[in-house]
């Protein structure tokens, strides 16, 4: 309202020590004194929190879970605490949902009952003073805060902001790729109806239209005609030379998708999903399969060595998660998210691989052959 940004309102409040103050949540029903560190924030006089001089991380978790945001994040969460446990690592995590079990008193060593927004979470890092803080696991909320949080000075724990910002930009994106020679659907970025025009009538009809920077399939169309795609540029988002919107040449094929744990030498693949439904449908609306049943020998091999190549060049630490499409018997890569997927829990189970332990202890400085993996693909099951 009075036209200044977020961090002159942020200096100004510390400059008159308008702060706030954390309160401990009494789990004990006033029965008995209350030892649970879990917090929340108040603007008072008196501050509950005990500061240790501990190595310590913070995690943050996803906030509510809506569309785009399941209970996987929830589970990615927890087992990066018990990844930082064992390596004697204070965990504390923020996150404001109830009903999850990273909001659990006795999870993590802390617990900050606190909104996943800039302000809130700069002030508990004022606070506790962390070594860095861990933002994969909790889905495109947590990704969405890298680079304001990197703006502040906070140390992004795994994956430097270069190579989250060169997966989520599209442009970055594409030059990343035929940098390393992966297929790529053919697409441009637009910032206006008549360029979405010009670009869908390039590429002909159908194009699959999307904004960018959101979670995977939201507000996600294959259009085919000039009057769906002024449709969908009227009502479906808002576009401007802030919210560009996608136009790739929609392929139709067989989409597959691969979750992988990094360490920026090599790169572990736990397995390979094929989904049942056409290409284009949200993955998180898609059926998928492990192990893929339809791939051939080579098509798994140009699969791997495409995600081998993806991880060492955007120099991911920790997870990423790939979605690939085969048309007409060639590989195209149609996205790259720098942390955990829908997926992540599940072929966690079924291979014994914990992936989010894993990955948690490599952001810590371990490595994957310190924990006993290579690179390339484990091994398949004699099941499905």
């Amino acid at each position: 309202l009075i036209g200044v940004n977020f961090f002159d309102i942020r200096n100004f409040r510390k400059r008159y020590n308008i702060i706030p103050v954390y309160k401990m949540v009494d789990t004990c029903s006033a029965e008995f004194e209350a030892v649970t560190p879990y917090y929340y924030s108040t603007y008072e006089l008196e501050d509950e929190v005990k500061v240790s001089d501990n190595r310590k991380i913070i995690v943050l978790g996803s906030g509510p879970i809506r569309i785009g945001q399941g209970i996987e994040f929830d589970y990615c969460s927890v087992h990066s605490v018990w990844g930082l446990d064992k390596e004697n690592v204070e965990s504390i995590i923020i996150n404001n949902n109830p009903e999850t079990v990273s909001t659990d008193f006795d999870t993590s060593k802390k617990l900050y009952f606190e909104p996943l927004s800039l302000e809130d979470v700069l002030n508990i890092i004022d606070k506790e003073k962390p070594e860095g803080v861990i933002v994969q696991f909790g889905g495109q909320t947590a990704i969405n805060l890298v680079k304001p949080l990197f703006d502040a000075g906070v140390k992004i724990l795994g994956t430097p902001v270069e190579g989250i910002h060169a997966a989520e930009s599209r442009k970055e994106f594409n030059d990343m790729l035929f940098s390393i020679g992966i297929r790529q659907p053919d697409g441009k970025t637009v910032t206006s109806f008549v360029e979405a025009l010009g670009v869908a009538h390039m590429l002909g009809y159908p194009v699959l239209v999307r904004p960018s920077y959101v979670i995977g399939g939201h507000a996600m169309e294959i259009v085919n005609n000039d009057d769906e795609l002024f449709h969908y540029m009227r009502f479906a988002t808002k576009i401007s030379p802030d919210h560009p919107v996608l136009v790739d040449k929609y392929l139709s094929g067989k989409e597959v998708e691969i979750d992988a744990i990094c360490d920026g030498k090599d790169v572990l693949i736990p397995g390979i999903f094929e989904h049942i439904e056409r290409a284009g449908i949200h993955s998180g609306d898609s059926m998928a399969v492990y192990p893929p049943f339809n791939l051939s020998g080579e098509e798994i091999d140009e699969l791997v060595n495409c995600a081998i190549r993806i991880g060492k060049k955007l120099n991911i630490i920790g997870l990423m998660n790939i979605q690939f499409v085969i048309s007409n018997n060639k590989i195209y890569c149609i996205e790259v998210n720098p942390r955990a997927s829908r997926t992540v829990p599940i072929i966690s189970k079924v291979t014994g691989i914990q992936m989010v332990d894993i990955a948690t202890r490599i952001m810590t400085g371990r490595t994957l052959k310190d924990l006993g993996y290579s690179s390339g693909l484990y091994k398949t099951p004699p099941y499905f």
